[in-house]
């Protein structure tokens, strides 16, 4: 069956902070010019901001560009943040560390938020300016015009297909969406990116990704513990000084409720195979200075997602010919910041501000072409490595590479506290991440397993009851999006060197090992219905065998207001 093909000027795949503002922006500047370009945001979740995870504090810079009047406006920013807090954690104490003002750690002016209600109000502020937002939409592949390097757009998946691949009774053809710009915004290891930097080797000129899982919790606690707009962060146990790790602890002020954001990052380009970063997580939770928060509480959410680490270094070519890069599928995170909310908001904004320019350029019988002419926004580019973003990201741009060093995390604080702040970036030298995450996993025989305690079900809580607060779903009979490229590779070479690593790394159990009747031989066990979107699975197999797709369209964790 042939797919239906829709047409649009401007085509944003990912209805994050950086779609959603980037629509906003065009739609913006379409009213003070007095036009009416067609601007369409399709999202794989079934409702924008349902696979939205963050912290959050959120610096609301780009926010406060894109609407003066937020607060008019209703935006969900209703806890300033009053209290800050650094602490370096030993195994029964903790070292209170200060924070400079003005320096990354400073969150003066921020607000805690969280940032799926951010999201959810974006995607309203957008759809009354006449954006055409699309949820439940999983874009599936890149089209290209004849020339095979121009994108002309991309095409959803099907639906109603059975796992064999057969049409079931509900079987529907995906459709096309062809643009004169496609802006990709799929946020962290996005499957089309992906496809993009191989294609047409946006990556050759900067270093490859390094990236981060942060795993997050809310709980309700108690009236007397709730501390509204107090704002922690530790550093050290349960992490190794080789081994990137961290804590956040945010109290939200929601009205009649005592709702705490937390949760534990852990770096991927972590060595031990049998690290575990769920149970590191739990883990930090049992710590002395940390427990009692927790206590007589009740914790209501969880989840998961990978995170761009590699800053400036890592930044890839961002436009090209028919498309462009925005937001976390570029990756803008200010690591010491803890933050690229903000970054990723301006880049959309600035996308968007080429994107017109390179509209308006077009001639009447241009605007008109079916199929739609192709636009290239190297404007863009140029304008972002002139905005805020760069200088942030340039100045903090060696602080992640130092735990690459042989003084590893203490490498970190001690160039975070003396080199940045006394040079603030200007340093005459960029450090290198080196090897890729997947590349430094050690053999299992160098390596000493991880005891970790059993979960206590008060503060600590094993996993599967934990993805149980994902409220994850996808269609059981439809193929498998979790694909391995080698069905032979888990067993003779991840299993066989690296002691199954899936299993561990994994934050939703999707991966398991077991004894196969037939064979008396271990066989890798893929429960792709739990799995959250993550991709840490995709980032971390040392063997790089398997590759992470989009299921069919509105499948997934189902976040409120994570």
């Amino acid at each position: 069956m042939e797919r239906f093909a829709d047409e649009t000027d401007i085509l944003i795949v990912g209805g994050g902070p950086s779609g959603l503002c980037a629509a906003i922006r065009l739609k913006q500047l379409c009213n003070e010019a007095g036009v009416d370009y067609r601007v369409t945001v399709i999202e794989k979740a079934s409702m924008v901001g349902a696979h939205t995870l963050s912290g959050a504090v959120l610096e609301p810079r780009a926010l406060e560009e894109l609407f003066p009047d937020w607060k008019e406006r209703g935006a969900p920013l209703h806890t300033p943040v009053k209290v800050d807090r650094l602490g370096f954690l030993t195994e029964t104490g903790r070292v209170p560390l200060p924070i400079l003002p003005n320096t990354p750690a400073d969150n003066h002016g921020n607000y805690i938020v969280r940032l799926g209600e951010v999201v959810s109000w974006l995607g309203e502020q957008a759809e009354e300016l006449g954006v055409e937002v699309f949820s439940g939409q999983g874009a599936v592949e890149v089209l290209y015009h004849e020339d095979g390097s121009t994108v002309k757009g991309v095409a959803t998946n099907d639906v109603g297909v059975a796992k064999d691949g057969s049409p079931k009774d509900s079987f529907q053809r995906g459709m096309e969406l062809h643009a004169k710009l496609t802006l990709f915004g799929e946020g962290c290891r996005g499957s089309l990116t992906k496809e993009l930097f191989e294609k047409l080797g946006l990556q050759d000129a900067c270093e490859q990704q390094t990236y981060g899982i942060g795993l997050k919790e809310l709980w309700r606690i108690d009236p007397a513990k709730h501390k509204p707009g107090t704002v922690e962060h530790t550093a050290g146990w349960p992490m190794d000084n080789s081994t990137w790790g961290g804590s956040f602890l945010y109290h939200l002020n929601v009205e009649g409720d005592t709702l705490v954001s937390t949760g534990y990052v852990v770096g991927l380009d972590y060595e031990n195979p049998y690290l575990n970063p769920f149970k590191e997580f739990q883990r930090w939770k049992t710590h002395p200075s940390v427990r009692p928060t927790f206590e007589g509480g009740e914790r209501l959410a969880y989840g998961a997602r990978a995170l761009n680490e590699g800053g400036l270094q890592c930044i890839p070519q961002l436009s090209f010919p028919g498309g462009a890069l925005i937001g976390c599928a570029a990756g803008f995170l200010n690591v010491p910041k803890i933050k690229g909310t903000h970054t990723a908001m301006k880049s959309g904004m600035l996308a968007a501000e080429a994107a017109f320019a390179e509209l308006q350029r077009l001639d009447d019988d241009a605007k008109a072409a079916s199929p739609p002419t192709p636009l290239s926004v190297p404007s863009y580019e140029e304008a972002l490595k002139s905005s805020w973003v760069w200088d942030e990201l340039k100045s903090v741009r060696n602080v992640r590479p130092m735990a690459h060093t042989a003084l590893g995390m203490w490498g970190v604080f001690l160039y975070t506290g003396v080199v940045h702040y006394l040079l603030g970036g200007r340093e005459p030298f960029t450090l290198s991440h080196g090897a890729p995450d997947h590349a430094r996993l050690k053999p299992a025989a160098q390596c000493k397993p991880i005891e970790y305690p059993k979960p206590d079900g008060v503060v600590s809580f094993d996993l599967l009851s934990s993805v149980a607060l994902t409220g994850t779903n996808h269609e059981g009979d439809q193929p498998a999006h979790l694909t391995l490229k080698n069905d032979a590779v888990p067993l003779e070479r991840n299993f066989a060197i690296f002691d199954g690593p899936e299993q561990r790394f994994c934050p939703a159990g999707v991966y398991e090992y077991h004894i196969d009747e037939a064979t008396k031989k271990p066989k890798l066990q893929i429960n792709a219905q739990n799995c959250i979107h993550c991709k840490t699975c995709d980032i971390k197999c040392p063997s790089q065998n398997i590759d992470w797709v989009v299921p069919e369209g509105g499948g997934g964790p189902a976040y409120a207001g994570m």
